[in-house]
């Protein structure tokens, strides 16, 4: 029987797996995967406050526009839209002040009456 020499470029690795197989990431720390979802679902609810307001026919104030634009470049960009911590949740991609002008442009663009602030009543100055 003739034997051939050990060639150890084939085969399994020190390791106990197979040599050039794929290589999987470690899954993403619970933190990052709320992280990303909170970014996804920002982007989302800009996405759709502009749609519904263009397929009603709701024209947005420049302001508001440049809102959606801004905000969503932030998102996109940094994973969140806002820089001092003390304006929002850890893991949230919005401020609260951003969520509620959010809210305003979605309500606007749905054709519902705006609320009314400090407890005023319609017609009382």
């Amino acid at each position: 029987m003739k034997r051939t020499p050990f060639k150890p470029s084939g085969g399994l690795s020190r390791s106990g797996g197979l040599i050039g197989g794929t290589s999987k990431k470690p899954p993403p720390s619970p933190f990052e995967a709320q992280r990303e979802a909170a970014k996804r679902a920002a982007l989302n609810a800009l996405k759709r406050a502009r749609r519904s307001a263009e397929k009603a026919g709701v024209s947005l104030s420049e302001w508001e526009g440049e809102f959606l634009d801004s905000v969503s470049d932030r998102v996109k960009t940094h994973g969140r839209a806002f820089a001092d911590p003390e304006k929002g949740a850890p893991g949230q991609a919005l401020s609260a002040m951003q969520g509620r002008k959010l809210k305003e442009i979605a309500r606007k663009a749905n054709g519902e009456e705006p609320k009314r602030r400090w407890g005023r009543k319609a017609g009382e100055e």
